[in-house]
């Protein structure tokens, strides 16, 4: 049976699960979350506690959370080099910049964005300075830890890239990376120039006007 994933081209999560999918080379049907597909919708409803996504369903195993499912991947499917290192301690390092860039890049950057889709009586600019906040002391963190020529955690692409790439990808959108972070500037560049990253840019162009705050006129 066809391992089936659930999801949206345009949504950062499920953008995860796509990279480590073709990164891996794993056969999968995509199944599409939007109105024009009612019972994935409703499937979905029922796989997740509040029917986020991404979501995998594998004969009778059913996965939710773009990192169990990158680890569900690395033990079941694909015949590429596991997102997870098989070495300890470069797994800890590769979950930990994962939790990083899920945490402190993607987390602030999302709550922006969910800001601009609310009514205006019921937004929150306080709440999206302190975002702002802690994508630029982020972004000072991991400049101070990449290194050039490198992925998020060595010579290997890995899970934290699999994080990395639409962290930064939306990130920038919404609180542009400086000049003062040359370094991660850089890394964001050689992210979206990867192939399982390029292509799911290109699978989420069509969709780019669903971006609340406006999507540039790059990347």
């Amino acid at each position: 049976m066809t391992v089936a994933l659930y999801g949206h081209p345009f949504s950062s999560f499920t953008w995860k699960a796509l990279i480590a999918a073709y990164e891996r080379d794993v056969r999968f049907e995509f199944r599409m979350i939007d109105p024009d597909h009612p019972d994935n919708m409703a499937r979905l409803a029922k796989l997740a506690p509040t029917g986020q996504f991404p979501a995998l369903v594998d004969g009778a195993r059913e996965v939710v959370e773009s990192n169990a499912i990158i680890d569900y991947l690395d033990l079941f499917h694909g015949s590429g080099a596991p997102m997870v290192p098989a070495d300890r301690a470069e797994a800890v390092d590769a979950r930990m910049m994962a939790d990083v860039f899920d945490d402190y890049v993607h987390a602030p950057m999302q709550r922006i964005v969910g800001n601009a889709l609310r009514a205006e009586e019921n937004r929150d600019p306080t709440g999206v300075e302190d975002a702002h906040r802690m994508i630029e002391r982020c972004y000072g963190w991991l400049e101070n830890r990449l290194e050039a020529g490198q992925w998020a955690t060595g010579d290997r692409f890995t899970i934290a890239d699999c994080a990395a790439a639409p962290a930064l990808f939306y990130a920038d959108w919404v609180h542009p990376i400086g000049a003062q972070f040359p370094l991660l500037s850089v890394y964001r560049a050689r992210l979206l120039a990867h192939p399982s990253v390029a292509r799911v840019v290109d699978e989420a162009r069509p969709y780019r006007a669903f971006f609340p705050l406006g999507a540039p006129d790059r990347d």
